[in-house]
C-alpha cells in the first residue's frame, strides 16, 4: 500500500454501502471489505480496463455479491444512495461535476488532483460541512477533503484557495508545498519576455505565499 493510499484510507469510516468512483485498481474498496467497513460496496470506471484492474482484485468480492462494478461516468450506474462516497485521483472540476449530479453523500472522501479550490467553493455552496481539509506529501503533494453532505460551513477566501485545516493548523507537508511554488514562481519570474500583467500578477501570487509562510513558520 503507497502512502497516498494509505492517508486516504486512514480517512474511511464505516459505512453500509460504500462507493469508490474511479477506482482504478481498486485498492481501497479493498481495504473497505477486507476490514468489513461497509456492508456493500460499488466500484466505478468509466474505463473499462480500469474497471477490469479493480475486478480482478476484488474478485472473491465480486463473486460474493459484496463488491458491485459499475461501468459508467461517476455514480450515474449506481442505482442506490451510498452513505460514503471516494473519489480519489480526478481533477477538483470533474468531481463537481460528478456531485453536482447526485445528492451529496452522507459523507465524502475527496482527493482532488487539481483545482481544489473549485471543489471547496462548490461543496461550501451546496451546504456540506467540511471536516478535515489538509495537504499530505508522498513524492508529490495531495489535498485530502473529509466532509458530511448535510450541516453548512463557512470558508474565508484563503481557506477555499488553500484549506482551512492547512491555514489553522499546518503541517510541515504544507510549509514545504509552499516553499516548492514559491520555488516555482520565483524560476518563472526569472525567465525574459513575459507580459508586465503576467509578471505582475505572479509577483503578487509571491507576495501572498511569503505571508502565509511568514504567519504559519512559527507554528511549526
Amino acid at each position: 500500500m503507497t502512502g497516498r493510499i494509505a492517508e486516504i484510507c486512514s480517512c474511511l469510516t464505516p459505512a453500509r454501502v460504500f462507493a469508490d468512483v474511479g477506482c482504478d485498481h481498486g485498492y481501497m474498496t479493498r481495504y473497505m471489505l477486507k476490514n468489513n467497513l461497509c456492508g456493500r460496496a460499488y466500484i466505478t470506471d468509466i474505463h473499462a480496463g480500469s474497471l477490469e484492474k479493480a475486478k480482478i482484485l476484488l474478485k472473491d468480492e465480486v463473486e460474493a455479491g459484496r463488491c458491485i462494478p459499475v461501468l459508467c461516468d461517476g455514480l450515474d450506474g449506481v442505482k442506490e444512495p451510498c452513505d460514503l462516497v471516494l473519489i480519489a485521483g480526478l481533477g477538483g472540476e470533474e468531481i463537481v461535476k460528478i456531485l453536482s449530479r447526485v445528492p451529496l453523500p452522507a459523507r465524502f472522501v475527496l482527493q482532488p488532483m487539481k483545482n481544489s479550490g473549485k471543489l471547496r467553493a462548490y461543496l461550501v455552496e451546496r451546504g456540506a460541512k467540511i471536516l478535515s481539509d489538509r495537504t499530505f506529501e508522498d513524492g508529490k503533494f495531495y489535498d485530502l477533503i473529509v466532509g458530511e453532505g448535510q450541516g453548512g460551513d463557512d470558508y474565508s477566501d484563503f481557506e477555499i484557495k488553500y484549506g482551512r485545516d492547512n491555514l489553522r493548523t499546518p503541517s510541515a507537508a504544507f510549509l514545504r508545498f509552499l516553499e516548492k511554488e514559491k520555488g516555482k514562481l520565483r524560476a518563472r519570474l526569472a525567465r525574459r519576455g513575459m507580459r508586465r500583467e503576467s509578471r505582475d500578477e505572479m509577483r503578487a501570487k509571491l507576495y501572498e505565499l511569503e505571508v502565509i509562510t511568514d504567519a504559519i513558520e512559527g507554528t511549526l
